[in-house]
């Protein structure tokens, strides 16, 4: 038999607001003193009445419309029932029939080197509040559970795409996607740490038999996934656990109950927790205190406006218009919208993209993690490295001399950073290191070949070694013309020694010695 994984996600992203949804408490991270951030609103007391924050809304707008959602211009607010020691109310504010956008889709690269890719269709985008937090003691002595209700009340936007992921790869593939995408926009920190992105993955298996027939297995929700390593590991051992499951009961979809399960990292397995209730156990109805929200031709098209360019469609303009790979596209990209901004600086004033993305993905990466610094605070400027690679590409600089001012660069402000002072970084600093190193490139062919000329005769092993055809001797001649001639282009300098090397012998009668003809 054959199987194959159905994987669709349900992930939940915390609005960066400054308030709750419904109230005017903190809504910010703080473990440290729980249950200060709470009012009689998000903790449900009698006679408290909830106001929707504007900012939510209109952050969770701004999301669907990078989603490629259809937005609803009428939606509301209903009532979910359940009851757990973190939803003091004993309902969470939800929306269940009418919510603000649905039918989008997020594209995910399934093959960065070939360019093909994938669009996960989304069910729906929802604004609903965040419950509490519950602390159990696992030690097994038996200790007190705590509940949190800090984060309680907190705007959450609820993800849900179709089923159309086939392997726990794609999986942390559209997650990362996604990550990318929220952060681009600016409407979430995605601080999974925090729980500001959490994930929850249902996943079954269709059994394809020897007959043609399809058989589709009971589903799974493994709830409360907080990292992308760990929602690829969950859903590879649920998929393995699923065969051995359906290879000993043959049990299928509607013979049992859908069940919810946990994440254990540490043992590296998903453990049983409940049946998992039914829309209708949640008893949805719509909510008493809120009035519904209507979305105006004006808001749609001022939210519409804040858009940026998405990443998806930034990668797709790196390759056509600055002629990059896929790959290296997809690396600029999956730095985040401050990189992109510094790379499209400097590929402008250098007028090379590739040139540009080389630079940026090796020396500046490279930099930036021996440093731990994010591109912000780089003290190269985008201009000061675009002027540095002008000159490569208009051949007023080697990349070798390029790479010597830009270490220069970093030196002086290392220097500068020791003593407590500011350090220039600036084109006229780069100009004096080229001029003071005799780094700009030497364009006189006629001090090339003196120099060559002068190699020749003191080495006169590795010129008959080249001469018996071992072409490697020339290496060792150009490293020593190099040294003499710093701003010397390699090619060039190798072509010339080449042509040199090869000119015949003339004999002098006269002297009887040999010299090289001209």
């Amino acid at each position: 038999m054959h199987y194959e994984t159905i994987i669709g996600l349900e992930v939940h992203v915390q609005l960066q607001t400054k308030t709750k949804i419904f109230c005017g408490c903190s809504s910010a991270f703080n473990p440290d003193n729980p249950n200060v951030q709470t009012c009689p609103v998000c903790l449900g007391l009698p006679g408290s009445l909830p106001v929707m924050n504007c900012t939510a809304f209109r952050l969770s707008l701004k999301t669907a419309l990078a989603l490629n959602c259809d937005i609803a211009r009428f939606t509301k607010w209903d009532r979910k029932q359940y009851y757990y020691p973190d939803l003091p109310k004993g309902y969470q504010i939800s929306q269940y029939d009418l919510p603000f956008s649905s039918h989008g889709f997020v594209e995910i690269d399934t093959d960065v080197e070939k360019g093909e890719t994938k669009k996960i269709r989304l069910i729906r985008a929802h604004l609903e509040e965040d419950a509490g937090k519950n602390m159990h003691d696992e030690s097994g002595r038996g200790q007190d559970s705590h509940v949190d209700l800090n984060r309680a009340g907190t705007p959450l936007l609820e993800i849900v795409s179709e089923p159309d992921l086939r392997s726990a790869a794609e999986a942390k593939k559209y997650l990362e996607e996604l990550k990318l995408l929220l952060t681009y926009i600016a409407v979430s920190d995605c601080n999974m740490q925090e729980g500001s992105l959490r994930c929850d993955a249902n996943v079954n298996l269709w059994v394809h038999g020897d007959d043609g027939q399809k058989i589709a297995t009971p589903i799974v929700e493994i709830k409360n996934l907080n990292t992308f390593r760990g929602v690829e590991q969950a859903i590879e051992f649920e998929v393995a656990r699923q065969i051995a499951e359906w290879e000993r009961t043959h049990a299928k979809i509607g013979d049992v109950a859908k069940q919810t399960r946990g994440w254990d990292a540490n043992r590296g397995e998903t453990f049983a927790q409940r049946g998992k209730e039914e829309a209708s156990d949640y008893r949805y109805f719509p909510d008493p205190d809120l009035t519904p929200v209507t979305v105006s031709d004006e808001f749609f098209a001022e939210v519409k406006a804040e858009l940026c360019e998405l990443p998806a469609s930034r990668r797709r303009r790196y390759r056509t218009e600055l002629g990059l790979s896929h790959y290296d596209a997809d690396v600029i990209v999956s730095q985040g919208d401050h990189f992109t901004h510094y790379f499209e600086q400097v590929a402008k004033l250098c007028g090379d993209g590739k040139q540009a993305a080389n630079w940026l993905t090796q020396d500046v990466q490279r930099e930036l993690n021996a440093r731990n610094l994010g591109i912000d605070a780089f003290p190269v400027r985008p201009d000061v490295l675009g002027e540095l690679l002008k000159r490569v590409t208009t051949n007023q600089l080697t990349v070798k001399s390029a790479r010597e001012v830009f270490v220069a660069l970093l030196a002086d402000h290392d220097a500068a950073d020791e003593e407590g002072r500011g350090a220039d970084l600036s084109i006229a600093r780069v100009e004096q290191i080229i001029a003071e190193r005799g780094l700009a490139v030497v364009t006189d062919t006629s001090s090339i070949t003196q120099v060559i000329v002068g190699v020749i005769a003191r080495n006169p092993k590795p010129v008959a070694d080249f001469k018996s055809g071992k072409q490697a001797a020339a290496g060792s001649l150009i490293g020593q013309i190099m040294k003499e001639l710093k701003g010397a282009d390699a090619k060039v300098v190798r072509q010339m020694l080449i042509d040199e090397l090869n000119k015949p012998l003339v004999m002098s009668v006269r002297k009887g010695a040999s010299v090289r003809g001209q």
